[in-house]
């Protein structure tokens, strides 16, 4: 843990026009993969456009690797389907956490914006904004390798004191 920079807490608020993997609707769950941390959301049953609103945690030690997401339809006498994935980058959102903004930046201000490109897997763009005496994210991913679906996402920093460089 000595290249421990902080914690990002990912909010996994909801999906949008899932793909449909049973009769007529699927058990939508969301995996977040960084290096070797996995983590799952909770299954919501029979629902393509599912509310989440689950936070996950990674610990960040390099944010120069992508956070991997991917969607399952959860099933109970087969292996779960595959719903679509999608990748987002941090190192813009790392970068506006490095700036280490105080008391007396306006609530509400953005700092940067990440515009949806061939890189990238946003839907619209995504600003980062200076909110609440932190750096947020809002953003909106669609899904690859499946035929429909979005992601919408909140990102903050939580900063740990002793860590190398914030």
């Amino acid at each position: 843990m000595e290249n421990f920079l902080g914690l990002l807490r990912i909010n996994v608020v909801r999906g949008m026009n899932l793909a449909k993997r049973d009769t007529n609707s699927s058990d939508p769950y969301v995996t977040i993969t960084m290096a070797k941390q996995k983590l799952k959301s909770r299954v919501v049953k029979k629902n393509v456009n599912p509310e989440w609103n689950d936070e996950l945690t990674l610990s960040i030690e390099d944010p120069n690797l992508p956070i991997q997401l991917k969607v399952y339809d959860r099933d109970i006498f087969s292996p779960d389907d595959k719903m679509g994935d999608a990748e987002f980058d941090i190192k813009p959102f790392f970068e506006a956490v490095k700036m280490r903004l105080g008391n007396n930046i306006p609530s509400g201000t953005v700092i940067t914006k990440v515009i949806p490109n061939r890189e990238n897997c946003l839907a619209e763009e995504s600003a980062i904004v200076w909110e609440n005496q932190r750096v947020v994210q809002h953003m909106i991913l669609r899904l690859r390798n499946v035929e429909s679906g979005e992601i919408e996402l909140n990102l903050h920093w939580i900063n740990i004191p002793g860590s190398r460089g914030l």
